[in-house]
C-alpha cells in the first residue's frame, strides 16, 4: 500500500509552494506589525484587535473556499474536470455577495460591536481608523481565495508562489511609504497599513486572474463559463462549506475573544500578545502548508476509491510536518531575542516578550499533530463533524484563557499556556473520530 500512497516527494512538491506562499502572504502581517511597533503600542495593539476582527468575518469566505477545495479535490481524484469549473464558477458568484454583505456589516456595525469589548479609547478609535480602509480589500481577497482554492484542489500549487511574492513585496512597499510618509506621501499611521494591504490583495487577485486565462487549460476545467448561477451547484458546496465556515469563524472569533480577555490586563500585555500572535503565526507556516496538503490529498484519495488509504497518509504527512516544524522551533529557540526586535526595538517590551515566546514554541509542536488529524477529518468531508470538534474545544481553551488571566490574573505568559489546552484537546477529539472510521459513509 505505501508505494501506492502518495510519495514524500509528492507530498513536499505540494506543500513546498503552498509553505512559500505562506511565508510570503505573512511577510504582510510581520510587516505591519513591526512597523506599527515603531509608531506606537496603541496602533500595534489596535492592528492586532481590528485585524482579527476583520480576519473573523473574512473566515467565513474563507471556510467557503476550503469546502470549494475540499469538492475541487474530490472531483479531481474522480477525474471529473468538467465540474471542477462549475463549481469554481458559481463558488466565484457567491463569495462576491458574501463579500458585499460581510462590507456592510463592518461598515455600520463595527463602532457598535468593538465598543463593549475595548477598554482603551485610544485603541477603540485607532482601531476604527483601520478597519475603515481595510474593509475595501474583502472583494479582492475572496477573489484570491477562490483561485487558491482551485489551484490546492488539483494539487497544482507552484503559482501559489508567485502570487504571494507579488502581494508581499507590493505591500512592504506601501506599508514602507504609507505608514511613515515616505516618497512625497503624508504619514498616515494605522491608516497607511490598511490601504497597503486592500492595494497588495487587488495586485494578488490580477495576477492570479491573469495568470489562470493564461496557463490554464480553461476547457478542461469547464472554467470562467460565467453562465447563470446555479444554485444547486452553490447548495451541494455549502452543504460541506457551511460547516467549514463556522469552524473558521469560531476559530478566529475564539482568538478574538482571548485577545479580549489580554485587553482587559493592559496595554502592555496586549503589546506583547500582538507581537506573539504576529511570530506564532509566522512560525505556524509549515503547519498550515501541511495541513491544506492533508485536506486535499484525503479527499483525493477518497475520490479515487481508496479509503483505506486515509489513515496511512495523514500518518505520512504528520511525520514530516513534526520533523519540519521541530526543526523551525530548535532554531527560533536559541533567537527570540533576535526575532522579537523585528517587531519592537523597545529592550524592555523584548525582555518581557521572551517567556509568552517559549511558551509557544513548544506549544507549536503540538500544533505540528493536531493541524493534520484535523485536516484529515475535514478532507473526509465530515465538516459537521470539524465543526463540533472546533466548538468544544474553543469552549474549553477561552474558559481556561479566562480563568488564567481574569480569575487568577497570572502572567501574560502563563495565560498564553493555554494553547496547551487547546491542541490536546483537538488532538484527542480528531483522532477518536478518525479512528471510529465512521467518516467512510460521506458522500458528496
Amino acid at each position: 500500500m505505501s508505494q501506492r500512497l502518495p510519495s514524500y516527494r509528492k507530498i513536499w512538491d505540494i506543500s513546498l509552494p503552498i509553505i512559500l506562499s505562506l511565508v510570503a502572504q505573512n511577510v504582510v502581517n510581520v510587516t505591519d506589525t513591526a512597523f506599527l511597533g515603531r509608531v506606537g503600542e496603541v496602533e500595534l495593539g489596535a492592528s492586532a484587535l481590528a485585524g482579527l476582527f476583520y480576519i473573523s468575518l473574512f473566515m467565513l469566505g474563507f471556510g467557503f473556499g476550503i469546502g470549494a477545495q475540499i469538492l475541487i479535490a474530490r472531483r479531481n481524484g474522480e477525474k471529473n474536470y468538467a465540474d471542477i469549473g462549475r463549481i469554481t464558477d458559481n463558488s466565484l458568484y457567491f463569495l462576491t455577495i458574501l463579500g458585499l454583505l460581510l462590507f456592510l456589516v463592518i461598515k455600520l456595525f463595527s463602532p457598535y460591536m468593538l465598543r463593549p469589548m475595548i477598554a482603551s479609547d485610544a485603541v477603540y478609535h485607532a482601531s476604527l481608523d483601520f478597519l475603515q480602509y481595510r474593509i475595501y480589500g474583502l472583494y479582492f481577497a475572496f477573489a484570491n481565495v477562490l483561485l487558491r482554492s482551485f489551484y490546492i484542489g488539483t494539487t497544482n500549487t507552484r503559482v501559489l508562489t508567485y502570487n504571494a511574492l507579488i502581494m508581499a513585496g507590493v505591500n512592504v512597499f506601501l506599508d514602507y511609504i504609507l505608514i511613515f510618509g515616505h516618497l512625497g506621501f503624508p504619514a498616515m499611521g494605522i491608516k497607511g497599513a490598511a490601504i497597503a494591504s486592500v492595494i497588495a490583495e487587488l495586485a494578488s487577485a490580477i495576477f492570479f486572474f491573469t495568470y489562470t486565462f493564461r496557463r490554464v487549460n480553461l476547457h478542461q476545467f469547464n472554467l470562467f463559463r460565467f453562465g447563470r448561477f446555479d444554485w444547486k451547484v452553490v447548495r451541494t458546496t455549502l452543504e460541506i462549506s457551511v460547516f467549514v465556515m463556522l469552524q473558521y469563524f469560531l476559530s478566529l472569533a475564539g482568538w478574538f475573544v482571548f485577545f479580549m480577555i489580554i485587553e482587559k490586563m493592559g496595554e502592555r500585555p496586549l503589546a506583547i500578545s500582538n507581537i506573539i500572535r504576529s511570530a506564532y503565526v509566522v512560525l505556524m507556516i509549515p503547519v498550515f502548508a501541511f495541513g491544506s496538503t492533508t485536506n486535499s490529498l484525503v479527499s483525493n484519495v477518497i475520490g479515487q476509491g481508496k479509503p483505506d488509504y486515509v489513515i496511512p497518509l495523514i500518518k505520512k504527512v504528520a511525520l514530516m510536518n513534526f520533523i519540519l516544524i521541530g526543526s523551525v522551533v530548535l532554531v527560533s529557540a536559541f533567537i527570540p531575542r533576535i526575532l522579537i526586535s523585528v517587531y519592537t526595538s523597545d529592550p524592555e517590551l523584548i525582555s518581557q516578550t521572551i517567556p509568552s515566546f517559549y511558551v509557544v514554541m513548544s506549544a507549536l509542536l503540538l500544533f505540528s499533530f493536531s493541524s493534520i488529524l484535523f485536516n484529515g477529518v475535514s478532507g473526509t468531508a465530515n465538516t459537521a463533524t470539524a465543526l463540533l470538534i472546533e466548538f468544544i474545544t474553543i469552549a474549553v481553551y477561552l474558559t481556561v484563557s479566562w480563568v488564567l488571566a481574569v480569575r487568577m490574573k497570572l502572567e501574560i505568559e502563563l495565560v498564553w499556556t493555554s494553547e496547551y489546552i487547546y491542541f490536546m484537546v483537538l488532538s484527542l477529539l480528531s483522532f477518536l473520530y478518525l479512528k471510529s472510521g465512521k467518516w467512510r459513509k460521506k458522500l458528496i
